[in-house]
């Protein structure tokens, strides 16, 4: 590898908002925010909306969306629409 092109690989915590689970991984982006990890080492901590702690791919909780009872509403209420009396 050529030196001083590369980004600052190094280890980072990033903290799962929706589900509050932390997990420490190598990585390059850089945060302000620091914690103090299980080890007694302290890593810069990243703010995650969503990982594979909370996602529902990943904790088999999805949702079915009932999209043939959304198709039945519509033509019932508008079953009436454009005929004339």
């Amino acid at each position: 590898m050529k030196t001083d092109i590369h980004p600052d690989y190094h280890y980072v915590v990033f903290n799962d908002l929706a589900s509050g689970e932390k997990f420490i991984t190598r990585s390059t982006v850089t945060s302000e925010k620091t914690i103090e990890w299980e080890d007694g080492n302290t890593y810069p901590v990243v703010d995650v909306e969503i990982s594979s702690a909370s996602h529902p791919f990943y904790t088999g909780k999805q949702r079915i969306m009932d999209s043939a009872g959304r198709v039945e509403k519509f033509k019932s209420r508008y079953a009436k629409f454009g005929k004339k009396a």
